[in-house]
């Protein structure tokens, strides 16, 4: 997650989840070290395993720079990356990258729009400067490679079933997933691809421990973490599908003081967003999320866990054909 910088530890977990079967290995970029140097290095250390970005935004980088930077990525990996993309929050894109945060679905729309095109090996379709002579790149095309987008809002998911390959909401309850691909289906119908949805596949967080009480405590943490302190955007969003008395109630139990409370009349949120427990409790909500539809669950990992947790936690969630 955001707030682990140890760099050593990201390129270790790639490597053992590369050796224990997972499917891909997800990398968000917020205000630590840049993802992409870090997939690159992850992806001559890994044989097998898929890497991407979970997420990039689309204010840090020009779609140029984000479509030279997936190039060089799946040719380094062999043709093993994904680029994930997606909004980001106002407090990070306002208070790091100095940009205001307005209109973000058009913006989303117009970077994917040009990444896309960058990555066919076309030109540019400039949008900003239409007057300029536009450019393309001067590597290899890399046409296939799947896009995911991050996205909560009706429109922006909509968005996503329009043009992306994979869908990769945060902090997304599990129960609202079906109407996230109705919306998915609007989308791909807009596209003109009724047939053809994205792979659903939600980031969410992880805590396993043999301790429930323990296990708790770190989910506890995760949903607080994001609702006192990352802004208003997963306040709104959970608010929007009928989680608002139990939001306030988070907001209300870290009102003194940040502690990672979830009071007992929040516990919905922790069954809705957190796969935790014992390894038998954390495998059970983990089906829980397949059983919704979700496709690929990306598993958000603590901060400052010692390698002993983090090998725990990937061996106690490990694909069941690679046990």
């Amino acid at each position: 997650m955001p707030l682990e910088n140890r760099r050593d530890v990201l390129l270790s977990l790639a490597t053992a989840a590369d050796r224990l079967g997972y499917d891909g290995y997800f990398l968000p970029e917020t205000w630590a070290y840049d993802t992409t140097v870090l997939l690159a290095e992850a992806a001559v250390k890994t044989e097998r395993i898929t890497l991407g970005t979970g997420i990039l935004s689309v204010w840090n980088r020009s779609a140029a720079t984000i479509a030279m930077a997936a190039a060089t990525l799946a040719s380094v990996s062999g043709g093993r990356f994904v680029l994930g993309l997606g909004a980001s929050t106002p407090q990070l894109t306002e208070g790091l990258h100095d940009l205001p945060y307005t209109a973000p679905v058009p913006r989303m729309r117009r970077t994917l729009e040009q990444v896309r095109a960058l990555l066919r090996g076309e030109r540019i379709p400039l949008a900003v400067t239409s007057g300029a002579r536009p450019l393309k790149l001067n590597v290899p095309a890399v046409p296939d490679l799947p896009i995911y987008l991050a996205a909560l809002g009706d429109a922006s998911v909509r968005l996503t079933g329009e043009l992306a390959d994979g869908w990769t909401p945060f902090l997304y309850p599990r129960r609202c997933l079906a109407d996230g691909v109705e919306r998915l289906r609007e989308g791909a119908a807009r596209g003109r691809r009724p047939e053809r949805l994205p792979i659903v596949a939600p980031s969410v967080p992880a805590v396993v421990s043999d301790d429930p009480a323990k296990a708790r405590e770190g989910a506890a943490w995760f949903v607080a973490f994001y609702l006192v302190s990352m802004g208003t955007l997963y306040r709104q969003s959970l608010a929007r599908q009928g989680f608002g008395k139990a939001v306030e109630a988070v907001l209300a139990a870290n009102a003194r003081k940040f502690a990672g409370l979830v009071p007992p009349d929040a516990e919905e949120l922790l069954e809705e967003l957190i796969v935790f427990g014992t390894p038998v409790e954390a495998r059970r909500r983990l089906a829980r999320w397949h059983e919704a539809g979700a496709a690929l669950p990306i598993l958000l990992m603590r901060p400052n866990l010692s390698g002993e947790e983090l090998e725990y936690t990937l061996d106690a969630l490990r694909p069941r054909d690679a046990a």
